[in-house]
């Protein structure tokens, strides 16, 4: 497996946020990380990042120990994180914003599937029409797009997307599909927290459904389909 994470436990406090949480993806897999509201799945996201750091558990990445490292850490060692609030640099130019995913500042241009500004341009057009807008200008739909191209300036090898859809009109929802099918295509893995449970189970092969601090249910969309008991107990309000 590519990403490994095990019996992991974080706290908010005395809060057990996350308890004994176990999911894995593998090498070109998108997986869908699914749940009501409240459940956990923004900290799973952020205790593998390094944003909150596990009181227990492990996170291994292409059998590397990186449990409770440094977000920046994580992200050298190939992990991408989308935060659900996009967090661009408002007053930068969407140039720029893409240029300070550039690992260590600098792009490896004798890898061929190395994501440059010119093949973040050729998924998100838009940006090469306003490579000098500042970037709080843009949309809620085109600063998702942004992240996500600045995520991928840092040519990770697992994407993790938390609620890339969430706001977005019909027509932007579409083309956050459309991208993150050709992402997955490219053979980057994803993890993807997704509220759309039609649009996530479109993209995923595996589900991984969170009931409040805990893994309910893993398996294949397939099986999920299969088994209406368990969206009715996990996801329908």
């Amino acid at each position: 497996m590519l990403l490994d994470v095990t019996d992991l436990n974080t706290y908010y406090g005395e809060s057990h946020a996350l308890q004994d949480i176990s999911l894995n993806v593998a090498e070109g897999e998108i997986v869908a990380l699914l749940g009501r509201n409240g459940m956990g799945k923004s900290t799973t996201l952020k205790s593998i990042m390094g944003l909150l750091k596990p009181r227990s558990g492990k996170v291994t990445f292409e059998d590397r120990d990186l449990t409770g490292q440094r977000p920046h850490k994580v992200a050298r060692a190939g992990i991408g994180y989308v935060p659900e609030e996009r967090r661009i640099f408002p007053n930068l130019t969407v140039l720029d914003n893409l240029l300070i995913g550039v690992k260590r500042g600098k792009i490896d241009t004798s890898d061929p599937n190395a994501w440059t500004v010119e093949r973040v341009f050729k998924h998100f057009p838009f940006m090469k029409d306003r490579t000098h807008q500042k970037g709080g200008l843009l949309s809620g739909g085109e600063q998702q797009m942004l992240t996500i191209g600045r995520t991928l300036m840092g040519n990770p090898k697992l994407l993790m997307v938390d609620e890339p859809t969430e706001g977005l009109s019909p027509i932007m929802i579409k083309t956050v599909k459309e991208v993150l099918e050709e992402i997955g295509k490219s053979g980057i893995s994803i993890l993807l927290v997704e509220h759309n449970f039609k649009l996530a189970t479109s993209l995923a092969k595996r589900v991984f459904i969170m009931g409040k601090a805990h893994i309910g249910f893993s398996g294949t969309t397939e099986e999920l389909d299969a088994s209406p008991q368990i969206i009715e107990k996990y996801l329908e309000v």
